[in-house]
């Protein structure tokens, strides 16, 4: 049984970009549970496939696209784009959730070569791929733009280096284009959840005792508001969430009696 009533994402065509990840992953079911099709961009074939088969497994349709976003040039995004108008017609629906963090370092060591590689990954390829796609998604009667950010005040600490400043630009990036979007039918919008129990987190992380720790399952549901029309509400905010904690599992025990 589906966790969303009336499947809020139902005809939907949405493009999960780092869709392997803790939450890119949690998400892409979720939103095929939702009723979208989704297509799963990651540069991780084998990953990408297990990930389509858990959405499948869930009811879903998903068509794979894997591309490296470090390696993809302009001209790849705008391919991409294509494919996707010839064979959807339109695209109703855009998570960014890749992120690139490779561990603490103060910013005088950090290697130049993964200054530029996390700039690119977090800011301007999504830059590139949402430009690109703009039109396409102009095609669609309402459409939605996701930027998943990270906590700044969290992540601005030191040696989070070009990671914390990718992502203060990531977040910037949510009111300038929603204003840019003004009177068409994307909207753009960010979504900042708490803490999660990620591969990227445990990089930073070596024991985590922080209480508001949360599986990325915790803000699918997240994600899939907000690529809905019961997001319109959030074009140019970033919602900043943080899921309930679990209720304990109650575990019925039986009495033999002597």
């Amino acid at each position: 049984m589906s966790e969303f009533a009336g499947k809020p994402l139902d005809g939907r065509v949405v493009l999960i970009v780092g869709a392997t990840g803790g939450l890119g992953e949690a998400a892409s079911v979720a939103a095929a549970r939702a009723g979208a099709t989704v297509v799963l961009l990651g540069r991780n074939v084998r990953r990408l496939n297990k990930v389509y088969d858990a959405v499948t497994a869930a009811g879903g349709e998903a068509m794979l696209y894997p591309m490296d976003l470090e390696g993809a040039s302009p001209d790849d995004h705008l391919d991409m784009a294509e494919r996707l108008k010839e064979t959807f017609g339109r695209l109703d629906g855009l998570l960014h959730v890749a992120a690139e963090f490779r561990g603490l370092t103060p910013l005088e060591y950090t290697d130049p070569a993964q200054i530029a590689r996390a700039m690119h990954i977090n800011v301007t390829a999504p830059i590139w791929l949402t430009s690109a796609v703009l039109p396409v998604m102009k095609l669609s009667d309402d459409a939605s733009v996701v930027f998943v950010v990270d906590d700044v005040d969290h992540v601005g600490k030191a040696h989070w280096g070009p990671y914390a400043a990718a992502q203060q630009a990531r977040a910037a990036l949510v009111p300038m284009w929603a204003k840019e979007t003004e009177g068409s039918s994307v909207r753009i919008a960010g979504l900042q959840p708490g803490p999660m129990r990620t591969a990227l987190r445990a990089k930073a992380t070596v024991e985590d005792i922080d209480s508001r720790l949360r599986d990325p399952e915790a803000y699918a549901a997240d994600c899939v508001r907000l690529l809905s029309a019961a997001g319109r509400g959030a074009h140019g905010h970033i919602e900043r969430v943080l899921a309930p904690e679990p209720t304990p599992t109650r575990v019925a025990l039986s009495v033999l009696s002597s």
